[in-house]
């Protein structure tokens, strides 16, 4: 019995009113502290009383009692007494009732009595929208809303808290820039609402862009640690870690202490060592140092960071390591491909019995470099009962293709009790990384039959095999399919088409495709760049470099300078190949790496100037690639320099690489300098090493 139930005595009072009161009060008590059976037994003692009649107040209470114990069947008798009685007059008895039957989720109750309010208040429009949004009506509430005359940031919260609880995130999406828009001020519920859904991939997160702009135009009158902590995380999640940054910063400034939560955010924006060890630090000295979701963050940022020394530091110290850390530390090693170290963490987490799940299997697989080791990880799999999980089978048969057993691949996709369009990409990009492109063409036509919708990536790939087999037919049959469904418009496939429409001899439509896309990223003016340069036009490839030079839109990288290097090569442009190598090292401060070497050696060997060449490559020192030497001697051979040529030579059969082609071209280069002995001497050094000329094979039959 409830101390509160036991101070309570229904005796004759000398003022009816005053005993009202202390009854009401001692309701009140009794709902607050959770007691609502206790509650219920004091109305009805008060309401049998002779003396007592049960006020508005008093209803309301053992409403909101019944409200929170699902007692509908008092509840119904309450609402048929203030009826009787004539307090339902009063909002809120029939507020409480409006609370009582959503809670019930009796809808039509809902309302039944939503409509009989002559003047509904916020509370009242605000649980009408809550129930019709959680049972799933969505539409009738948009209309009462729409409906609504004043609508203030409650009755706005309203709708976007129901529909971010229940699974209508695009709706909440789609309503916050109009309550913007309309002059409503966004508080604290309205941003942790909304940035709440960052983590769903499946948006466009324009509208969590939005948010930080409001939020930066409120400023700090709405700001507390759980505010700030939404908007660090959006920000994040779309990886604007700049801002994410300023904003932890101000949070501070407005004398905020961070949390847990906010630690474990913003590490996720700490690219770099610098940032990583000054957020780390910070968060030791806030105590945090024993926090295992805190150093669970500081061992994936260390590892972002490419700092793994500093991550495993972290999880050795960690006293108490849950899957997570496991998880993060194994993820680490694959992330810098140590598939050794990755195993015996894997190891050393079974000895501890912790239990593997599909995000250490996908990390495992990740980093296997051999079949035996897959093979391995795949009993583990049927074994853990974990095959069943989907992500674990695209991981594996992920692992297979990585690894050239795109037979054993095809099993595991087979044996699929359920797939998801990552399985069928999975198994695309494999076929087509192991040199199947039919097979990968026949997998993507058995997608579209069984009914599956492709994404841009999947057409993105099957675009890439049509160019890597210059099926021009397919390939336009896949560009009018993406035209049809409204894919177009994505970056990722107009780069897959200039590079399909290049490859296969069809510049004009490469130039169509560039000029008709919305957006274009660095790829897009390094493929319109290469296809000019693989066409021979070098010029015109020199022209849509300067233009991307002066367009706003991208900067040139590493990749644009091979491209443009490779086209004036082609083209033997060769004071403008050393203008644009000096404008890539002085211009822009970029380091020359093989690609780029290997074009301008080329680029002056095939215009006869083999010692500058020669020259550029011992200003260069050691380290130069395999690939710059088989430039040089290319064009040695070319030109009869048979000195430079075996030096070239020398240097590439001493990588230890048996390519038939290194003996061949010297052979040639001996027998064109008259060197009749040292050719047949290489020929038959060729046979003892068992190097043999591959035969040439051509596409087209006879």
């Amino acid at each position: 019995m409830s101390k509160y139930y036991k101070q309570t005595k229904i005796v004759v009072p000398e003022n009816p009113i005053q005993e009202l009161i202390k009854v009401n009060c001692l309701l009140k008590n009794l709902v607050h502290s959770g007691q609502f059976t206790e509650a219920l037994h004091l109305f009805r003692q008060s309401h049998s009383s002779l003396h007592l009649r049960p006020d508005h107040y008093t209803v309301s209470t053992a409403l909101t009692a019944c409200a929170n114990f699902h007692e509908t069947r008092v509840g119904d008798q309450l609402h048929a007494h203030s009826i009787q009685s004539g307090l339902k007059r009063f909002p809120h008895v029939t507020n409480t009732l409006l609370s009582l039957y959503a809670k019930s989720c009796r809808l039509d109750s809902v309302k039944r009595v939503f409509d009989e309010i002559k003047e509904p208040d916020v509370y009242s429009h605000t649980t009408l929208l809550s129930a019709c949004m959680k049972l799933g009506e969505v539409d009738y509430a948009r209309r009462m809303f729409d409906q609504m005359p004043q609508r203030n940031v409650a009755v706005w919260n309203a709708m976007i808290t129901g529909c971010t609880g229940n699974g209508h995130d695009e709706v909440a999406f789609d309503l916050f820039p109009s309550m913007h828009a309309l002059g409503e001020k966004a508080d604290k519920y309205t941003f942790a609402s909304v940035l709440s859904l960052c983590s769903l991939e499946q948006f466009d997160f324009g509208s969590v862009a939005d948010a930080y702009g409001v939020f930066e135009e409120v400023g700090f009158e709405v700001g507390d640690s759980i505010t700030y902590n939404a908007i660090i995380a959006g920000l994040v999640s779309i990886d604007r870690d700049e801002e994410a940054l300023f904003v932890f910063k101000d949070m501070q400034t407005a004398s905020l202490k961070p949390t847990e939560l906010t630690f474990v955010s913003i590490m996720g924006a700490c690219l770099f060592s610098k940032f990583a060890r000054q957020v780390h630090g910070q968060a030791i000295k806030m105590c945090f140092e024993d926090c295992t979701s805190v150093n669970n963050a500081a061992i994936t940022m260390y590892s972002n960071c490419g700092d793994i020394d500093s991550a495993r530091l972290v999880f050795n110290r960690l006293q108490e390591k849950d899957i997570v850390s496991w998880n993060a530390i194994i993820a680490s090693y694959a992330q810098e491909d140590s598939s050794h170290e990755a195993m015996l963490a894997y190891l050393q987490m079974q000895r501890n019995e912790i239990e593997p799940d599909e995000f250490t299997i996908g990390s495992l697989l990740a980093s296997s470099d051999m079949v035996e080791a897959v093979e391995m990880i795949q009993a583990v799999v049927v074994k853990k009962a974990l095959i069943s999980k989907v992500e674990v089978s695209n991981a594996l048969l992920s692992a297979f293709c990585k690894n050239g057993e795109t037979e054993q691949a095809s099993k595991v996709f087979n044996g699929m009790e359920s797939r998801n369009l990552i399985s069928w990409n999975s198994m695309i990009s494999g076929f087509l990384l192991n040199g199947s492109p039919f097979c990968a063409l026949h997998q993507f036509s058995t997608l579209l039959v069984q009914g599956w919708r492709p994404n841009h990536y999947t057409l993105s790939l099957v675009l890439s095999v049509c160019a890597s087999i210059s099926d021009l037919r397919y390939g336009k049959q896949v560009h009018a399919y993406l035209l049809r469904f409204g894919y177009f418009f994505r970056t990722l496939l107009g780069n897959a088409l200039i590079a399909l429409y290049s490859k296969c001899g069809d510049l004009t439509w490469s130039l169509r495709v560039f000029e008709n896309m919305t957006e274009k990223d660095s790829i897009s003016w390094n493929s319109i760049i290469s296809a000019y340069a693989q066409h021979g036009e070098g010029e015109e490839a020199i022209r849509w470099f300067e233009a991307m030079r002066y367009s706003s839109e991208v900067t040139p990288d590493k990749a644009t300078f091979t491209a443009i290097l490779s086209a004036c090569s082609r083209s033997g442009l060769v004071s403008e190949g050393i203008r644009l190598f000096d404008l890539m090292v002085n211009g822009y401060g970029i380091d020359p790496e093989a690609d780029h070497f290997s074009c301008i050696v080329d680029l002056l060997g095939r215009a006869g100037f083999l010692d500058i060449a020669a020259g550029l490559m011992k200003d260069r020192g050691f380290g130069i690639e395999p690939s710059v030497w088989w430039s040089l001697l290319s064009s040695c051979a070319a030109h009869g320099h048979l000195q430079l040529g075996c030096i070239a030579a020398e240097f590439l059969i001493e990588t230890g690489k048996d390519d038939p082609a290194f003996y061949v071209v010297l052979s040639n280069l001996y027998a064109n300098a008259g060197k009749w002995e040292e050719s047949a001497k290489l020929r038959e050094l060729m046979k003892k090493c068992g190097v043999v000329k591959q035969p040439g094979s051509s596409w087209i039959a006879s």
